[in-house]
């Protein structure tokens, strides 16, 4: 695949003039070159870029790093990423989406977990590791199964951490969460659960598209104190305008709190929702 200089330097955070330092200085890289001259790199450049950046945020100095073949440099990686994380975990969790690599990415996220725990891991951590595949997806840089492999492992680490937590008693009134018909991202609405659960909060997690009816019917039946959603999904704003004003028309007056990128560029439509636009907006409910 083909990455413009600026497209290395979202992905990696190295500014793309120091990309060009490197290159001309050390020949680091060696980018083909399109007609019209612009540089373009390949998926093995990203990934040496990468393995760079892990070493120089380990105070290796770029000098060094330079000389190094690459075995000396597959080496020295390997020995960074045992441990506990470091300022390079990011280009880890980049490195494995782009090889495939289920080991490198699921030590990296449980080193994550286990050192600053699931939210801040997810907030911290894992948010901005998604919007970095967004920027790849815009440029035509990663491939549906990469980004089907690496969703997959998180939900699965979500999954598993919430089962630790302890399941609140029957008493206590529920926060029901599920997705719109249609909607199937469901990673964002999965860390809500589980922020929502650690917080005390007993849960009913309805998971991905939802038909309409059945939900109206769920919400009446359990009468929870609050209903969470979440829309990521390409719509117009005169869509979710009419679903969630039909959907406050027919369960009253039961706050719901809505999130995703959907819903952040098209505040208009909430109808009288309460976005999500930080955790302290679940915690509160």
């Amino acid at each position: 695949m083909g990455y413009k200089i600026k497209d290395l330097e979202k992905l990696s955070g190295i500014k793309a003039h120091t990309i060009r330092i490197w290159e001309k200085r050390y020949n680091m890289f060696t980018p083909a070159r399109t007609e019209s001259k612009v540089r373009s790199y390949s998926d093995a450049e990203l990934v040496h870029l990468l393995n760079v950046c892990i070493l120089y945020n380990n105070g290796y100095k770029i000098s060094h790093i330079a000389l190094m073949d690459k075995d000396a440099m597959n080496n020295a990686v390997a020995k960074e990423m045992v441990g506990t994380p470091t300022d390079s975990s990011s280009e880890k969790l980049l490195k494995a989406l782009v090889d495939l690599d289920e080991e490198l990415f699921s030590d990296t996220l449980n080193a994550l977990i286990d050192k600053q725990g699931m939210i801040v891991t997810f907030s911290d951590y894992l948010i901005p590791f998604l919007k970095r595949i967004g920027v790849m997806w815009l440029v035509g840089t990663v491939r549906p199964c990469q980004e089907h492999f690496i969703s997959s492992i998180i939900r699965q680490k979500l999954i598993a951490s919430f089962d630790k937590l302890p399941v609140p008693s029957m008493n206590k009134k529920a926060v029901l969460l599920f997705l719109p018909e249609n909607e199937w991202h469901e990673l964002g609405l999965l860390f809500y659960n589980y922020t929502l659960r650690e917080n005390g909060q007993r849960t009913v997690y309805l998971g991905q598209s939802m038909p309409y009816k059945a939900l109206v019917k769920c919400i009446t039946d359990l009468k929870p104190k609050a209903v969470v959603t979440s829309w990521l999904a390409i719509s117009d704003s005169k869509r979710i305008s009419h679903y969630f004003k039909k959907l406050k028309k027919d369960i009253g007056q039961i706050p719901i709190y809505v999130g995703g990128s959907q819903i952040a560029s098209n505040k208009e439509a909430l109808s009288d929702c309460i976005e999500i636009k930080d955790l302290s907006d679940l915690t509160n409910i």
